[in-house]
């Protein structure tokens, strides 16, 4: 097939007015427009990431504000938190630290 047997197949679909006004619509939303599809997938990626992140956060609120209460009503907790967090001690006491390797 030459160029001008594909041209010739092809151009009775360009010339139909319907067609080719489809054509440049679709043209013009996927690149032109304002809310191009384009940038409106970008910006529906953008709210997922920021929805999933927002529940772990969520998550990582509730899991603190647990700890918190348990560190305020229980005085055995608070004490086991301050010596793993951070190496508070009784006198006359010795703390090894082992670190993993």
């Amino acid at each position: 097939m030459t160029g001008a047997d594909i041209w010739n197949k092809i151009f009775p679909w360009i010339k139909n007015k319907y067609i080719l006004t489809i054509a440049i619509f679709l043209l013009w939303m996927l690149i032109f427009d304002s809310s191009n599809w384009v940038d409106v997938y970008r910006e529906y990626s953008k709210i997922k990431k920021l929805n999933k992140e927002k529940e772990y956060y969520l998550e990582k609120i509730e899991e603190d504000r647990q700890k918190l209460e348990e560190l305020q009503t229980n005085n055995e907790n608070l004490e086991k938190f301050a010596r793993e967090q951070y190496l508070m001690k009784k006198p006359n006491e010795d703390i090894f630290v082992i670190m993993p390797d």
